[in-house]
């Protein structure tokens, strides 16, 4: 019986170490891995509308193609960690999410948070899953085709998103005189050009489409002009942390290479929304570019 309880004992009280190949020596667990092992648990974040990527469900569940693919990471890490975990999920903004990663209140972001060097000083991303652009949605019948259109309008974004910093710098670089509102989130910016107190919304193209046809609103809204800027999407995570970085590398290298985000981009561009209605677009060839190299193995 004391040999039992001595080696019950020393299963209990060894360090926490993250899977590694048989021929590999154990590796103990550091930063957010030995926090989720410690607690049996990951804290994801998501958005409320930023349609197909995180938003809510008829029934309040987060759901989208973000969400399915924080879904298989969190998936990834419980196995590198030895446990099953449970997920905790939080509802974060444009303006409280890079601050929800740092602070430790999330340990993933799911939505459609663009990768830029001003936000990777103070957090990491993941490999690339969308590219978007900044353009406008307006009404049809609408004379606005592009910002050069803007001059005496009001137009709405999202506070705490690249689009902001981009209509600022289209109204100072092209001398366009035209009043920039800010609004809470997505749905509330949709709502301010709804109500007709804004003559345009600007924010990333796919969320515009994707705002579109879960309203059903095709024939009352058009998305239109050029992109006013680039817009790389990934999962945020936490910055420094070494140990985490590498198991997302790895795990998006697998989901690529099974086939995996190609699976969910078609379940969630192309096929119905759970709402019944589809945005029907395409994987773009520099997506595609980017999911092949992702596949690749490493050098």
């Amino acid at each position: 019986m004391k040999l039992v309880l001595a080696a019950l004992l020393a299963v209990l009280v060894q360090p926490a170490v993250l899977a590694q190949p048989q021929d590999a020596a154990p590796v103990e667990l550091t930063g957010t891995l030995a926090k989720v092992r410690a607690a049996r648990a990951i804290t994801l974040a998501y958005r409320e509308s930023s349609v197909p990527f995180s938003y809510l469900s008829a029934r309040g569940q987060p759901i989208g193609y973000s969400i399915e693919l924080c879904r298989k990471l969190a998936e990834a890490i419980g196995e590198a960690v030895g446990r099953q975990l449970v997920l905790n999920w939080i509802p974060v903004t444009s303006e409280t999410r890079i601050d929800a990663i740092t602070s430790g209140r999330a340990d993933l972001e799911c939505g459609s948070t663009t990768n830029n060097l001003e936000r990777r000083r103070e957090v990491a991303f993941s490999p690339v899953i969308f590219v978007a652009g900044t353009k406008l949605l307006v009404r049809r019948g609408s004379p606005i085709r592009s910002y050069r259109d803007l001059g005496g309008k009001v137009v709405v974004v999202t506070g705490g998103t690249t689009n902001e910093g981009a209509m600022r710098e289209i109204a100072r670089g092209f001398k366009v005189d035209f009043k920039l509102v800010t609004a809470r989130d997505h749905a509330q910016s949709y709502g301010e050009l709804d109500a007709g107190k804004a003559d345009a919304f600007a924010t990333d193209d796919v969320l515009l489409y994707g705002l579109v046809a879960e309203r059903g609103a095709q024939k009352k809204y058009q998305v239109v002009g050029e992109f006013l800027s680039y817009d790389p999407y990934g999962i945020m995570f936490r910055k420094g942390d070494l140990q985490l970085a590498e198991l997302v590398q790895r795990a998006f290298h697998d989901l690529a290479e099974d086939g995996e985000i190609e699976r969910q981009y078609k379940r969630w561009f192309l096929q119905r929304l759970p709402s019944g209605q589809t945005i029907g677009l395409p994987m773009t060839p520099q997506l595609e570019t980017i999911i092949r190299a992702m596949a690749a193995k490493p050098e």
